[in-house]
């Protein structure tokens, strides 16, 4: 297990207040646990800004009575095999599909297959969820 240490941070009382309330709010056991989070989010930002092999998950929602809709995003995902490890169908209604695209490799590489799915005419919703492959983070 990782050393820990303690350190001291000066805030005015008023942000301090603020970030209690975000921490009730995200029910966080403590402080230390908040900190923790907001600082792995910061070393994720910059493994997608500057590394080379990232996780994370595209999610799409879409009408699929949209004729051809479901082949090209099919043939998209084709396109990007090396980087797809799994992909989701969740039938949401009669109407509206989820799909969820678990995504792995280069950074560049999955946010070019986000917004090309994002882009696709009947997509009504699309987001990229960014995340770390865990083996740097602390």
């Amino acid at each position: 297990m990782a050393e820990i240490v303690r350190f001291g941070v000066s805030l005015n009382k008023e942000l301090l207040e603020k970030f209690d309330s975000l921490i009730r709010e995200r029910n966080y056991s403590n402080r230390s646990e908040a900190i923790r989070d907001l600082i792995r989010d910061e070393f994720v930002k910059k493994e997608w800004i500057e590394g080379d092999d990232v996780a994370g998950a595209i999610t799409l929602i879409y009408d699929h009575h949209r004729k051809d809709l479901l082949s090209k995003i099919t043939d998209i995902q084709h396109n990007y095999q090396k980087i797809i490890i799994s992909t989701q169908h969740i039938h949401l209604d009669h109407d509206n599909c989820l799909e969820i695209i678990a995504v792995r490799g280069n950074p560049e590489q999955v946010q070019r297959l986000a917004d090309t799915l994002k882009s696709i005419k009947g997509v009504k919703h699309g987001t990229l969820s960014m995340s770390s492959t865990g083996k740097d983070m602390v």
